[in-house]
């Protein structure tokens, strides 16, 4: 486990050495708005220390996972999601979905969802 991975795409984004739409920083947690978007509203929350997956996570973690957690739930809140609902998505490996190795929860709202999801 280390703090950060000077080939992660979103290690570099964390480090504002690649530009992105913020919507939140401090020191633990990052977040940014989705260059894809799959909603109105889609926004990546990150943790600040490189964790490839949530697969990887451990109870060393704990602090940083709810921190992510309730970022996200500040930034639903602070959109204007937390009146009609939204969702939180945390895909884990190639056939979950994962396309960059560095663990993020897609925060995603501003129309209705589908189930399943697919």
């Amino acid at each position: 486990m280390s703090d950060s991975d000077p080939n992660c795409l979103f290690c570099r984004i964390a480090a504002g050495e690649i530009p992105a739409t913020l919507v939140h920083r401090d020191d633990d947690v990052v977040a940014f708005r989705d260059i894809n978007p799959q909603a109105p509203t889609h926004v990546l929350v990150i943790p600040v220390q490189h964790v490839a997956s949530a697969h990887e996570l451990t109870p060393a973690h704990d602090q940083s996972w709810a921190r992510v957690l309730h970022v996200a739930q500040q930034i639903a809140e602070a959109e204007g999601l937390d009146r009609d609902g939204y969702r939180l998505v945390v895909n884990i490996g190639r056939n979950g979905g994962q396309t960059v190795d560095h663990l993020h929860v897609h925060l995603l709202g501003g129309r209705q969802m589908t189930w399943p999801p697919g």
